[in-house]
């Protein structure tokens, strides 16, 4: 089969189109992750013994899963539960939920790192528990984590094409559409390669822009 390029610029807007949804639902996906995954880490962390081990068990469970049926889950048992939502508004929970419990250990890694004396310094200085966390912890913990981060955005963004399964028009769904219309899959197939290695490499090179502006690694 030869490469047509006709065909290929004919599907190149459409898929473009379809790039956007993957875009938005790994920004919007990530944003929530990284709240979410805060928010584990402070309350396994937290003097509440209940909620520290409620907060790990789903961390647990959460990870242990596949995105694959928590994305079934919420698509077509979720709204016997009264939680119904667009295809589009259960790929981004899924994706933010799934991930979160991967960003909470990252978290963790990070908050150990933060030397002992910086939480007695906290206490000593009488902070309270939030300004503690914002003021001191956070500030240290973070930019060292940035790097696991990263990865872990890329390698949502290589997710996004499971939200086809609970019919979301996403850049793949979107390339076998016009493969089916046309009997053609070579060109459509190519070109969402193409788009996920330019937009995989241009988010690595925003992460490590970060981390230099960040501190956390030094231009060569």
């Amino acid at each position: 089969m030869k490469f047509e390029w006709t065909f290929a610029w004919n599907v190149l807007p459409e898929l473009l189109m379809a790039l956007r949804v993957t875009v938005f639902a790994t920004v919007l996906g990530m944003a929530l992750a990284a709240v979410l995954g805060l928010v584990w880490t402070i309350a396994r962390r937290g003097s509440v013994a209940p909620i520290a081990l409620v907060a790990r068990h789903i961390v647990e469970f959460v990870r242990s899963t596949p995105l694959l049926v928590q994305l079934y889950f919420l698509f077509y048992v979720a709204p016997e539960f009264g939680l119904a939502m667009s295809p589009l508004a259960t790929g981004v929970l899924a994706l933010g939920i799934h991930y979160s419990s991967y960003l909470s250990e990252v978290y963790r890694a990070g908050i150990d790192a933060v030397p002992k004396g910086q939480w007695e310094a906290a206490r000593a200085l009488n902070l309270c528990f939030a300004d503690t966390w914002r003021l001191v912890i956070i500030p240290q913990a973070l930019p060292p984590v940035l790097p696991a981060m990263g990865n872990y955005l890329i390698a949502m963004f290589k997710d996004t094409p499971m939200l086809s399964a609970i019919t979301v028009l996403e850049l793949l769904q979107t390339a076998k559409i016009a493969g089916a219309e046309h009997f053609r899959y070579l060109e459509p197939l190519t070109l969402v390669g193409v788009l996920f290695l330019a937009l995989s490499l241009g988010s690595a090179a925003c992460v490590r822009w970060g981390e230099r502006r960040l501190g956390v690694i030094r231009p060569r």
